[in-house]
């Protein structure tokens, strides 16, 4: 099994730093087609797994401001 089929275990920053690797590769050429395809899709995946975890934080960091906007909002 690839890596990239548990791709939502991954950390962020594991994912990213295979996204990146994914990137240099494709950059690199001489490949075929085949397998620019391959590592396209598996590219495809790490970056909605950094989404993914992006989207966890950014909801992290709006809940914590919300709770810090009506603690502030209370003591007023």
């Amino acid at each position: 099994m690839s890596t990239t089929d548990n791709a939502p275990e991954l950390g962020y920053e594991q994912a990213r730093d295979q996204l990146v690797e994914v990137v240099r590769e494709l950059e690199a050429g001489g490949l075929s087609l085949e397998q620019s395809l391959a590592l396209w899709e598996k590219g495809e995946k790490l970056a909605k797994v950094c989404e993914h975890h992006l989207e966890g934080a950014r909801e992290r960091i709006e809940t914590a401001l919300a709770s810090v906007e009506d603690t502030t909002d209370n003591s007023q």
